[in-house]
């Protein structure tokens, strides 16, 4: 079973719920996903397994420790493998929001692309690198193990040093957003200076890997292999879609670069008075627009927060007429606001970490207006197209 370790995912890692944080290192959050459980028993029990043929004659509870400790070790190692990325990405002066364990391995979370080929190359290379290092320690402290007659942590030792090679190699494969695939598009970008056409290059490569595990994965279930093989189509939907959606992501980057939110936003958007009461809200606002948000104002007009549909849902139905908009409503904060000078892509990235989908542009306690998701992707739809009938 091998573990996906990448860096920049489109979004936020997050597959059965909210990531749990656990620890932060070298400025680093560390979290991990509730699907990362999943992949931790599997990988326990398959260790177990192993050690069962290797090591005859142990109790059964030697060989869960073995696993158990193997899987750690395990994990230790892809989580230093995420770590090589966001030191190296931090020493050429990129963000790093953290790293997330999940149910194929482990992603640096950065929200923006390297800026040169040479950085992108160097970033995608330290996570292999680290990997074969580990892989050597593995093996060399495993050799000094089996020299003193300790065979169990030999063989944990060992065996991790196979593993991490292997995931070495793999992620060396020439396939979008693996590392390779990165190494790749840092190759054709520096040979072109054409970052888009070498993201669609390795992206495309990406996507024929994806399909290619789902081929072997599903091969491998009629055959009778069906953790394996279930396994990898997994892992090759995740190559797929991650591929595709990176460049998108890139384009979208483009189509954004340089925009300001004041461009996007509506200027004249429409607010809710405190003082009227949430059934009030729903009959004559949320039926009525449909929005999912309303900025709140006091009489002077002065903007005390936003009310949401997820807000009033969460009200027992019997309130609504005895509880006002204002008693209800979440003050204005960073996951809700945003200046009018604000990047675009800046607050396309707070809308897709935090899954709001319009924010209040302020300039202090006034409301200039209402920047939404569908907007902004409206504006990239439009772009493209017209780019693509311009090319033709």
């Amino acid at each position: 079973m091998r573990a996906l370790p990448a860096y920049n995912p489109p979004r936020e890692v997050r597959v059965f719920g909210k990531p749990i944080e656990l620890f932060e290192i070298f400025g680093f959050r560390v979290r991990i996903d509730p699907s990362w459980f999943i992949v931790a028993l599997l990988v326990t029990s398959n260790f177990a397994s192993f050690f069962r043929t290797q090591l005859p004659d142990r109790p059964p509870a030697t060989y869960w420790a073995l696993g158990i400790a193997g899987s750690l070790i395990y994990f230790l190692s892809v989580l230093l493998h995420e770590l090589s990325h966001s030191l190296v990405a931090r020493r050429y002066g990129l963000e790093m929001r953290g790293i997330t364990l999940f149910i194929f391995g482990g992603v640096a979370e950065m929200p923006q692309e390297p800026n040169t080929p040479r950085s992108e190359f160097v970033i995608a290379a330290a996570g292999p690198a680290a990997s074969v290092l580990i892989g050597l320690v593995c093996f060399g402290l495993g050799f000094a193990c089996q020299s003193q007659g300790w065979a169990e942590p030999a063989s944990v030792l060992s065996s991790l040093g196979i593993l991490n090679g292997a995931l070495a190699v793999f992620n060396l494969i020439p396939a979008f957003p693996l590392d390779g695939g990165r190494l790749l598009r840092s190759l054709l970008w520096g040979w072109k200076d054409d970052v888009r056409w070498a993201t669609r290059i390795s992206s495309t490569i990406g996507s024929g890997f994806g399909l290619l595990l789902i081929a072997v994965g599903g091969v491998e279930i009629f055959t009778g292999n069906f953790t394996s093989g279930l396994w990898m189509c997994l892992i090759g939907l995740f190559v797929r879609n991650a591929a595709s959606s990176s460049y998108q992501q890139l384009l979208l980057r483009r189509a954004l670069e340089g925009e300001t939110v004041s461009r996007f936003m509506h200027p004249d958007p429409v607010t809710v008075p405190r003082g009227i009461s949430v059934e009030e809200l729903v009959k004559d606002y949320i039926y009525r627009y449909h929005y999912k948000m309303f900025p709140v104002v006091d009489d002077a007009g002065r903007l005390l927060g936003c009310v949401t549909a997820r807000q009033v849902r969460d009200l027992p139905r019997d309130e609504w007429d005895r509880q006002t908009v204002g008693s209800l409503a979440a003050r204005c904060n960073p996951e809700n606001t945003v200046r009018a000078d604000t990047d675009a892509m800046e607050a396309l990235s707070r809308m897709s970490r935090t899954g709001v989908s319009r924010l209040m542009v302020v300039d202090g306690d006034r409301l200039l207006g209402i920047l939404t998701l569908k907007d902004l992707l409206r504006f990239f739809s439009l772009k493209m197209e017209l780019e693509e009938s311009a090319a033709r």
